[in-house]
């Protein structure tokens, strides 16, 4: 029993009604807004467990509301949109956004990526360690073991895994990430990035070229699963 509320802002009847099926057969509980203003008022009269935004609204743009969400609500947002251009996409999580996928969508992915980003609000209040399969990801210590075996990472390999790892499941764009270990010069560095990224996969991965943990949103950024 999922028991999680999910609050459904998007202009469409067809994908309003879709979408309303869909998730009541899986047990999640369902509200319906057509407009960006009848969202808003809904998610601050009563909090939802996960937001699921199109960013072509009638009345307010997309990107807006997820800016005026953003303000205040912390849990995850999934921008689901006909907008298909990097730039939205990248917008959209700079901006926020959990996760983004494009209409025409398959049902089983939009369920799985909702069930992803239930898990994000759970990591929200940080637990100290990490778990990924054979990773341990201690953030109190400031430690990283593969297979209960310490792994010596310099300080900015472990600040970037440190960043992944505490949106575990969340797509950050290059320039988040760029941003938040190098600084606001640093944000079209994005070979940069590259090189350590390449790095900890040769630490961290059992395959460096088949990752299992840092996965590549190719043109986007990085998530770690």
């Amino acid at each position: 029993m999922n028991n999680a509320e999910i609050l459904v802002i998007d202009d469409e009847p067809q994908i309003r009604k879709l979408l309303k099926i869909s998730l009541e057969s899986n047990d999640y509980k369902v509200t319906l807004a057509e407009t960006g203003t009848e969202g808003l008022h809904l998610a601050a009269n009563h909090t939802p467990d996960l937001i699921i935004l199109d960013l072509g609204l009638p009345d307010k743009n997309g990107h807006e509301i997820l800016k005026e969400l953003r303000e205040w609500f912390e849990k995850s947002i999934i921008i689901l949109s006909v907008q298909d251009e990097e730039v939205d996409i990248i917008k959209s999580l700079d901006n926020g956004a959990t996760d983004y996928l494009t209409k025409p969508f398959r049902t089983g992915e939009l369920l799985a990526r909702i069930r992803a980003s239930l898990r994000i609000n759970k990591n929200t209040e940080l637990q100290p360690r990490i778990f990924a399969n054979d990773l341990e990801i201690d953030l109190s210590a400031r430690l990283v073991e593969r297979d209960k075996k310490p792994v010596k990472l310099t300080s900015t390999e472990y600040s970037l895994i440190a960043l992944l790892a505490k949106n575990q499941g969340r797509v950050l764009t290059h320039q988040f990430i760029l941003k938040e270990i190098w600084g606001v010069g640093s944000q079209n560095e994005t070979q940069y990035l590259r090189v350590f990224i390449a790095q900890l996969r040769k630490k961290l991965e059992e395959n460096p070229n088949s990752p299992v943990h840092i996965i590549t949103e190719s043109g986007v950024g990085y998530r770690f699963v």
